[in-house]
């Protein structure tokens, strides 16, 4: 039975990606001086403000909040004032705090340590917060990525390239971008619909921005066999100057399903960007994607979908389902994950070299799918094969 999938993609001037940037390279900032770092760093923008918020326990004497948020911005490329929101202008406030020291003793000290009396080093560390996390990776293309998700981060991209580039020199940096696949069975076929929302100047004419974007933007990003026949809404209001944070309040962690798998999957709702690895939200995550791309790339299976559960404080996970949606082994795949991977949070920081200061490199176009990032390995597939 043919479906029909929608996903969406935003670019870093979208006001919630401007929040998740700036976390993110506070993050990188403490972690560059001190790997321990435990850091949960919350931003909010709104016209000519940006508040950080949040939680840090770190030996680093200083952190340049005020300058890490204005490099950000500049960055992401609100340096003019007549956007409404400005590296050089904006105001920055700091309320950050230090951890809970009841969070932090379950971290430090996990229950396996405290009521076990266990040694082993991985089985020290609690994860730092209770939840359920999802991870996916399917066959549809090279990155086991939806193909709905992969296209709408594919025009973002696209279309922040053009503004970078001035090919597209009425850009502005807010944007966001869906499309709508066709699914005959598991198998893409066809493109409906491509909706691309793109802030710009106001002299520029409706005509040139839609001309512009259908030639320099979805044309180039969209594979031609799939875009034939499809729908293309291009700024569906007929005008998109206000943007960023001077059109919408930004806020952390809002773009949870734009950052994962676009909707292809069940969320357990922690979001990514602010968090240092010890919070298993962002770490298990990764270590979840990992472990699923993994058993693709194996060839056990077409697609699968991992949740797994943790308690805080405690080290290691309270559940693990894998569910591989009728195309493989359930059963089988289930127990050789448990003999090739270790989902502690000390040993998934081990693992994937999580202390580094890699987060900025993450924020934008998906924490997914993209090969330069340690949870897109497939190392693990041939010892997965053995066991199975």
């Amino acid at each position: 039975m043919n479906r029909i999938v929608s996903s969406e993609s935003v670019t870093e001037g979208h006001p919630d990606k401007v929040c998740d940037y700036i976390a993110d390279a506070i993050l990188d900032a403490a972690l560059e001086k001190d790997g321990d770092s435990r850091i949960a760093c919350e931003v909010c923008v709104a016209p000519g403000l940006a508040v950080i918020l949040g939680e840090f326990d770190t030996s680093t004497d200083f952190i340049d909040v005020q300058k890490i948020a204005r490099t950000s911005i500049a960055e992401v490329g609100y340096t003019d004032p007549a956007l409404g929101f400005d590296a050089g202008t904006c105001a920055v406030l700091n309320a950050i705090n230090g951890q809970s020291p009841d969070i932090a003793r379950g971290v430090t000290r996990s229950v396996e340590l405290r009521l076990g009396g266990s040694t082993d080093k991985y089985d020290a560390v609690g994860a730092g917060d209770q939840g359920m996390m999802f991870g996916y990776a399917c066959s549809e293309n090279d990155s086991y990525m939806p193909m709905p998700v992969s296209l709408a981060h594919k025009l973002t991209y696209a279309l922040a390239s053009a503004r970078r580039t001035g090919e597209l020199p009425f850009l502005r940096p807010d944007g966001k971008a869906m499309v709508s696949l066709e699914y005959d069975g598991d198998k893409p076929v066809a493109v409906r619909t491509v909706v691309v929302s793109a802030q710009h100047d106001p002299s520029a004419s409706e005509k040139d921005i839609r001309d512009g974007i259908t030639d320099a933007v979805i044309k180039r990003a969209v594979p031609e066999k799939l875009l034939a026949g499809a729908e293309i809404l291009v700024n569906p209001t007929g005008r998109f100057v206000v943007g960023g944070p001077a059109g919408d309040t930004g806020v952390t962690g809002r773009k949870i399903i734009v950052d994962t798998y676009g909707g292809a999957i069940p969320h357990g709702g922690g979001a990514f960007s602010g968090k240092d690895a010890s919070k298993v939200d962002r770490s298990a995550s990764y270590y979840a994607r990992y472990v699923c791309k993994n058993i693709v790339a194996a060839g056990l299976c077409k697609k699968v979908m991992l949740q797994v559960g943790y308690a805080i404080g405690k080290a290691r996970p309270v559940s693990l389902f894998v569910d591989t949606f009728g195309t493989g082994d359930d059963k089988k795949i289930l127990a050789a994950v448990e003999k090739v991977f270790d989902f502690r949070p000390a040993a998934i920081i081990d693992n994937l070299g999580l202390k580094r200061p890699i987060y900025k490199l993450t924020t934008n176009y998906g924490h997914f799918g993209r090969p330069d990032l340690p949870w897109e390995k497939t190392d693990r597939a041939e010892a997965l094969k053995a066991v199975v």
